[in-house]
Formats: C-alpha cells, structure tokens, sequence
C-alpha cells in the first residue's frame, strides 16, 4: 500500500470514508500499527500519562516528543506520523517554528497544536516553513487546570459557536487536520460538515471524518479509562488483531457507538 498524505486523507473525507488513528510511542507497536492498515499515527504528549506514568501531560518536554518521533518512523513507513508539541513550546511563533522544526526532523511529517485562532499566526508560518499542522479543539489537556478538569466541552450554545468559529479560523490560518476532543456528537458533526479539511474525533460521535484512541487505551493496558474508549484487546487473538478490528470498527461507523458519546 502506497504512503499516507494529507491529500490521501483529504480524499477519504471527499468520498465518505473514515480512517483511524491510533496514539502509538514506539517502534515495536507502531509496526503493528501500520501491518493493521492503519493510516495515521499520532505520537502523543498523552505518553507523559501512560509510558512515563505523570498525573497529566504538562511534564513532557520537546526532546521527550522528538524521542518517541524517531522510535516510531523506525517501526513505520506508510502511515502518516503526526507529533504533538508539547506544552509550553509553541507560546510564541518563534518557539512554534524552532521546536516544530526540531520534530519534522526527528521524522513528524505534521506537527498538532491545542488551541483556537490565537494560534492562527503559528499556523500560517509553520505552512510557510513547509511543516504541516493539525489543530485540537474541545478538551484540550494541556488547559486541563484552566478547564477546571477533565470535562466535555462545547455543550453551552456560546461555547458551541466559539468552537466552530475556533475550527473555522485554523483551517483558513492553513490547519490540514484538526482533532475534536470530549464534544457532543451533535457539535462534533456539525463541525465536520463545515469544514473541508478532516476532523478526527475522541469522544465526539461517530460522525467525524475519522477516530483516534490511545494505544494503550484500546488494548486495554490502561486501568482506568474514559467513556470513550473500547477495550479492543478483549477478544482478540493478539495485538494486530486488536488493531484490526478497532480499524474495521472506524470505518464501519460501528464505533464509537452510543455508549462512547457525549450528547
């Protein structure tokens, strides 16, 4: 199978097809990763949580991201690695563009930002720079402190249409994927449909463009989950059955189902 693209992604949302995403840190797992047909890995800034065993994200520094980079491009070719950067490491667009960079070279080829248009000036010059970016709006857990926990957001109709005119605003800054954290299906569908560019939801319906869970979440290493997560493991004959199955499940709508949906 050909490589993953932005504009092979693009082409999915343009025909209807979901795609999954799975949250993955290292080479052994993302090898597993891709043999299941995967088309996205995310190295996420949640490996401060489930390798490094933090009480949140906060903690995790640059060098931890491009790290976890470089074990996961060494396991996998075909999907498409996005890296997060890491709290506190794009406050300005300087920062943005130095430790973006310090990623795409340890082998991200797209970095993610939390955050609504205050971050449409990083955006257009990370594009400017050649870095692609995918943006993350609802539960943002590098604001966990500020949101006053972990919490679904979008339910209240302001916060709702501050949300998509948030996804609105970074896909015309230059976002060519934006994730959709703990919002209600209705939101979460309805801002799918606005933009053009794909939504990937966690806890967000199953309406979006795609899905992404946590490695460690759908194979059922992590003790205590969110409603949004399967245990995928339960079932399975092995890791990449597990995986397998969580890919079919996305592109078969049948998951998320109701009981991982916030309304």
């Amino acid at each position: 199978m050909s490589q993953v693209t932005i504009t092979s992604l693009l082409k999915k949302k343009l025909n209807k097809e979901p795609f999954a995403v799975v949250t993955c840190y290292d080479a052994g797992f993302a090898t597993r990763v891709e043999k299941a047909g995967i088309d996205a890995i995310l190295v996420g800034d949640s490996l401060g949580m489930v390798v490094q065993g933090q009480e949140s994200t906060l903690p995790v520094t640059v060098q931890d991201m491009a790290y976890h980079t470089r074990c996961v491009a060494k396991g996998a070719s075909r999907p498409l690695i996005i890296t997060d950067l890491p709290f506190g490491s794009y406050n300005s667009v300087e920062d943005c563009l130095r430790n973006a960079t310090a990623l795409m070279q340890a082998g991200a080829e797209m970095v993610k930002l939390e955050g609504g248009s205050w971050l449409c000036d990083s955006i257009v010059q990370l594009n400017r720079a050649g870095i692609p970016v995918c943006g993350h709006l609802g539960l943002t857990p590098q604001s966990v402190n500020l949101l006053g926990g972990y919490r679904v957001q979008g339910r209240e109709d302001e916060q709702a249409e501050a949300m998509l005119a948030d996804a609105k605003a970074l896909q015309a800054a230059g976002a060519s994927l934006l994730v959709l954290e703990c919002v209600p299906k209705t939101l979460a569908a309805r801002i799918s449909e606005a933009l053009d560019i794909p939504v990937i939801g966690i806890g967000a319906g199953n309406q979006t463009d795609a899905q992404v869970l946590v490695l460690h979440d759908l194979l059922g290493v992590t003790e205590k989950t969110a409603k949004f997560v399967r245990n995928f493991a339960d079932g399975s004959a092995s890791v990449e059955d597990a995986l397998l199955r969580y890919r079919i499940a996305v592109e078969d709508r049948s998951f998320p189902g109701d009981e991982h949906t916030f309304t």
